[in-house]
């Protein structure tokens, strides 16, 4: 059984992993808007809003996660310019939605996007 694990593993390693969702959040960050499959999608939501949910707070500390978990450029993006974007909402930072499969393999395919 499968009890108290938590997220999706996409046939991968624990730094693979990671560093796949940092470089997905580096990039709608960056984009405002990516393509991906659904699986991956979800799971960078959940990433990206509690990226967001603690930059919101504006302060040193939140500053220095934000930069342990993405790039300077994406971190900087994130602290001056989404945060203060989504001061007064409360959650819901992302939106998810799906196109259709993908050609080659029939891959179910999302749209993620920064509402």
């Amino acid at each position: 059984m499968k009890h108290k694990i938590k997220g999706r593993q996409f046939k991968r390693s624990k730094s693979q992993r990671k560093a796949l969702l940092k470089h997905l959040a580096e990039a709608i960050i960056l984009q405002k808007k990516i393509t991906t499959t659904t699986a991956k999608a979800k799971e960078l939501s959940v990433y990206v809003e509690k990226l967001i949910t603690v930059a919101k707070k504006q302060n040193l500390a939140s500053a220095k996660e934000a930069h342990s978990k993405l790039s300077d450029q994406a971190a900087k993006k994130l602290i001056k310019d989404i945060s203060k974007k989504y001061q007064k909402r409360n959650g819901g930072y992302t939106r998810i939605i799906k196109i259709g499969e993908r050609k080659g393999d029939m891959a179910e395919m999302a749209v993620i996007e920064l509402v």
